[in-house]
């Protein structure tokens, strides 16, 4: 990856399971040009890896912050991880 491009592993927790956040993270993440992958955990947690420019990623962590309507965010961590290669497209897993 060149340094423009960096991936991320994000973990939002608060009332995100039930109020369509894959969904939304899938919608934003595309209009934000971001590659990767959003799934909702066993601990009512959404996890995504989301991958791309830097400050498509900075967008889309504060983004995170208001999610979608019903949506009611505690935290968003964030972790960077490294990739072999960058992933295509944008997808709800799990």
């Amino acid at each position: 990856m060149s340094d423009d491009y960096e991936a991320t592993l994000v973990r939002i927790t608060g009332r995100v399971q039930g109020v369509s956040f894959r969904v939304w993270t899938r919608n934003e993440a595309s209009r934000l040009g971001l590659t990767g992958w959003v799934r909702n955990e066993s601990d009512g947690s959404v996890l995504a890896l989301i991958a791309g420019p830097d400050a498509a990623i900075s967008t889309m962590i504060e983004r995170f912050w208001h999610g979608p309507a019903g949506a009611s965010v505690s935290s968003v961590d964030k972790q960077p991880t490294t990739l072999a290669e960058m992933p295509t497209g944008f997808r709800i897993t799990g």
